[in-house]
């Protein structure tokens, strides 16, 4: 089974971007561990700056893998063409954010995209991509 992490812009800079709030470790040691960690998916990682790209993705892959995580960064606030494909899609989508954005900017407690997913995980580190794939065991 498939899962594929999907990133927004500014995502290729954890372990350097902000460490106060995203933490001092990169995603792709992370995303190690994730594999080892669910050898029953093949969990792959796509991350884009730019939001026509992550769309494209959604059309190509939101019809066939088993489960979606998406953090969109900051256009998970901004983007109603984010939010339109991932309505359009099929695959199950679980919105996850690295921070707990309740406890920061008020334009970053409104998500365009978490109606259309089937849970948001927010505020518990990188830890919340385990939990998302925990989910996906499930469904």
């Amino acid at each position: 089974m498939h899962i594929y992490i999907l990133h927004g812009p500014n995502l290729n800079l954890l372990g350097q971007r902000e460490p106060e709030v995203y933490g001092h470790r990169t995603f792709d040691s992370f995303l190690l561990e994730l594999q080892t960690d669910f050898p029953q998916f093949d969990i792959t990682l796509f991350q884009s700056n730019h939001e026509g790209a992550l769309i494209d993705k959604l059309h190509e892959i939101g019809f066939s893998v088993h489960g979606i995580i998406l953090n969109a960064g900051a256009y998970t606030h901004t983007s109603i063409a984010l939010a339109d494909a991932v309505a359009a899609i099929t695959t199950p989508v679980v919105e996850v954010h690295i921070s707990n954005v309740y406890a920061r900017e008020p334009f970053r407690q409104h998500s365009y995209t978490a109606p259309h997913c089937r849970g948001v995980i927010s505020g518990f580190g990188l830890e919340g991509y385990r939990l998302a794939v925990q989910f996906f065991e499930r469904v």
